[in-house]
C-alpha cells in the first residue's frame, strides 16, 4: 500500500513545515489546501491524520493530529543488515530493496575482497542523503512501517564493535552469515532463527565473497554460517533473497515454531 511519510514534527504541536518534492506533490498534485485533512506516516510507522494549516507559494504547513496506533509491521524484532561494499551503484538497489523489506538499519562495510576500499568508502558520508531520498521513495512506494536508518560505511573492525554494542541491547540477538561455503551441517534459515529472536541480522558479503579469515571471525562473533543452496548468488541477490527469508519467519514465526513442538 503506498503512503505518504511526514518528518517528525518540529515542535511539540506537532507542526511540520513541508517543501520541495513533498510540497509540489500535496499541493500541485493533490491540490491540497487550507483546512484539508490527509492520512500520513511518521518515520516510526504511526500512522497520523495531518491537517494543513497554510500553504504558501512554496511551501506547506501540517499539523500531525492524534496518531493511531502503530501497525503491527513495526512490532516486528528489527532486522539489521551488514552489507559488504558492491561495486557501483549495487549499493543504492540493496538500500531500496533492503528499505521495502522493513530493514530497520543498513550497514556498509569494507571487507578484503570488496572493490572499493576504504578511503574511496569514506566518501559514502556524502551518500547518506541520498539514500535517505532512496529509503524515503521506497517506503512510500512499499508501505513499509519500519524506520530503516542506513549508516555510514565502515570497517570489518567497526561492524564488530556494532554487533558487540547490539548483543548488549537485545537480550537475544540472531545473526546469520551467508556464506559460499558450508561452515554447519543441516543449517538453514529456520534452524537460525529458532529460539524467538527479539533481533536478526544478516552479513552479506561482496562480489568476492568473504576470506576465510573473515568468516571465521564472524562464526566466533556468533554468526550462524548458512548457504542457501546450491545456487551462487549475487551480493545485491543474495541481500534481498536473506531479507525477505528473515522477515516471512518472523511474520509467521508462531505458525512454524508451533510445528517445531
Amino acid at each position: 500500500m503506498k503512503q505518504f511519510l511526514l518528518p517528525h514534527p518540529t515542535d511539540a504541536h506537532g507542526v511540520v513545515r513541508l517543501t520541495g518534492d513533498d510540497y509540489r506533490y500535496l499541493a500541485r498534485v493533490r491540490r491540497l489546501s487550507e483546512g484539508d485533512v490527509f492520512t500520513a506516516r511518521l518515520p516510526d510507522g504511526t500512522e497520523t491524520r495531518a491537517l494543513v494549516q497554510a500553504v504558501s507559494s512554496d511551501a506547506i504547513v501540517c499539523e500531525c493530529l492524534a496518531p493511531a496506533e502503530q501497525m503491527a509491521g513495526a512490532l516486528l524484532p528489527p532486522i539489521l543488515l551488514f552489507q559488504a561494499l558492491p561495486k557501483g551503484a549495487k549499493i543504492d538497489q540493496i538500500v531500496r530493496q533492503a528499505a521495502e523489506g522493513g530493514v530497520a538499519e543498513i550497514i556498509p562495510f569494507v571487507s578484503t575482497y570488496t572493490m572499493p576500499k576504504l578511503k574511496k568508502a569514506e566518501g559514502t558520508a556524502g551518500k547518506i542523503n541520498r539514500w535517505k531520498r532512496i529509503v524515503k521513495e521506497a517506503r512510500q512506494q512499499s508501505g513499509s512501517v519500519v524506520e530503516t536508518c542506513v549508516r555510514e560505511a565502515c570497517t570489518l573492525d567497526a561492524v564488530f564493535s556494532y554487533w558487540e554494542a547490539v548483543t548488549i541491547r537485545y537480550k537475544n540477538p540472531t545473526g546469520v552469515l551467508l556464506h559460499q561455503e558450508p561452515f554447519a551441517v543441516n543449517s538453514s534459515f529456520h534452524h537460525c532463527l529458532a529460539g524467538n529472536p527479539d533481533c536478526a541480522a544478516a552479513v552479506v558479503g561482496p562480489e568476492g565473497g568473504f576470506s576465510p579469515e573473515e568468516a571465521e571471525r564472524f562464526v566466533r562473533a556468533g554468526f550462524k554460517p548458512l548457504v542457501i543452496g546450491a545456487n551462487v548468488l549475487r551480493t545485491e541477490t543474495a541481500a534481498v533473497y536473506a531479507v525477505a527469508a528473515i522477515r516471512i519467519l518472523l511474520l509467521e514465526s508462531a505458525e512454524w515454531m508451533l510445528k517445531t513442538l
